[in-house]
């Protein structure tokens, strides 16, 4: 048998063998710095439950509305006066 054909057949057995450790593997692996605890990173976080904002009542929305205009309006008078 001659070598060229030997190597071939060597070649072909390894780019198998090394499909086969790939599938097994899963996905290519992520590049760049690896996580610090490997554990953790493999595992999703928690799914934590949404939390509900409480609303401003129309009275509280008009009243929260003129104390930030007072305090633009003061404020432009102050830079006026520079």
């Amino acid at each position: 048998m001659p070598t060229e054909h030997i190597i071939a057949l060597l070649i072909a057995e390894r780019d198998k063998l090394n499909r086969a450790i790939e599938a097994l593997q899963g996905p290519i692996k992520r590049r760049g710095r690896p996580p610090k605890n490997p554990v953790a990173a493999a595992a999703p976080p928690p799914a934590l439950p949404a939390k509900k904002r409480k609303g401003l009542s129309a009275a509280a929305r008009k009243a929260q509305s003129q104390r930030v205009k007072a305090y633009w309006a003061a404020r432009r008078k102050k830079e006026g006066e520079k």
